[in-house]
């Protein structure tokens, strides 16, 4: 159960990507927190800025990207600028990641023993027998049996994989653990097992999240509350149950609606049009090019956050 203590505040974040043609603003004017024991989902489509918010609030934005403003504090600790050494020390003790391609993120030439206590004793003195008991725990927490202990990588299965990278996160028992798209590079059957070994571990470590992922029916059985990206901004933030039962962007009523039904069939809802050009966005609303009820008022500002409901926040000029 989510208290109202926040483990992670990201105020007006923003980052830019240099080219030689512009700067690609990634993320804009971003504001989001997790409560302790908190599951957010940072939705939106492909390219939206997701992964931006992640890696920046994991420190690891790459060249030619930058942070060029804005403040992230972990348990009030603003970890902007702060030196590398330092933040060694906060990543995978406070903030963990669970990454996208677990297949990618695992060194193919090291055993599952190695590359698990490598987190480890990089943070806690624990050497020998100790530390191999600490990795089975670990194995055993995510359904995974001993004998992957002194396994290769490609031994395993996708969901292994994934299991094995998000034991990997869970070791030093971090604040707050960002999953980015864990599931999305496996089958259906798949997913429902690495989502739920998920669930477990925030249900028995009480640890928070940031569920990053396109996919609003998995959203929509895992989080506690939504917010909705596009374009690098934020268009929509509020608890699953009003989101669902009440989205009030236009966006976020295409991104529901794109959810299968299994009980009626139903032409798939197409979003008409492309993503503005992100090195020049508009004077206006952000989806304004793409939005099936735009209007003068949309193109003359951008629009700023409403309250709709109880923590329910909107930015759209329709209210």
């Amino acid at each position: 159960m989510a208290s109202d203590q926040k483990v992670l505040e990201v105020n007006d974040l923003n980052v830019h990507y240099f080219t030689p043609r512009g700067a690609v603003i990634a993320a804009n004017a971003v504001n989001l927190y997790v409560k302790e024991g908190e599951i957010v989902g940072l939705v939106g489509e492909s390219g939206c800025g997701k992964t931006t918010v992640a890696m920046s609030i994991l420190q690891m934005v790459s060249a030619p990207g930058r942070i060029v403003g804005g403040e992230i504090k972990i348990e009030g600790q603003n970890i902007v600028n702060l030196p590398e050494k330092e933040l060694r020390k906060i990543r995978w003790r406070k903030l963990a990641l669970i990454p996208q391609g677990a297949m990618n993120s695992l060194n193919p030439v090291i055993k599952i023993r190695e590359q698990m206590e490598d987190g480890i004793t990089a943070h806690e003195k624990v050497r020998g027998v100790a530390l191999r008991d600490k990795v089975f725990k670990l194995l055993n927490d995510v359904g995974l049996p001993e004998r992957v202990y002194n396994m290769f990588p490609h031994e395993l299965s996708g969901g292994m994989k994934q299991r094995v990278c998000i034991a990997m996160a869970v070791a030093l028992n971090p604040v707050i653990i960002i999953a980015d798209e864990p599931t999305s590079a496996l089958d259906v059957v798949v997913q429902r097992v690495v989502a739920q070994t998920l669930l477990d571990v925030k249900t028995r470590l009480g640890v928070s999240m940031i569920m990053i992922g396109h996919d609003m029916g998995l959203q929509a059985q895992m989080v506690d509350r939504v917010a909705v990206m596009y374009a690098g901004n934020l268009v929509e933030v509020g608890p699953v149950g009003s989101i669902f039962e009440h989205p009030y962007h236009p966006y976020t009523r295409l991104l529901i609606d794109a959810i299968p039904s299994t009980k009626q069939k139903k032409s798939l809802k197409v979003t008409e049009g492309l993503t503005h050009d992100l090195r020049n966005p508009p004077r206006g609303c952000c989806f304004q090019f793409r939005c099936p009820f735009v209007r003068d008022a949309c193109r003359e500002k951008p629009p700023a956050f409403k309250q709709m409901a109880p923590d329910h926040f909107v930015a759209c000029v329709q209210y």
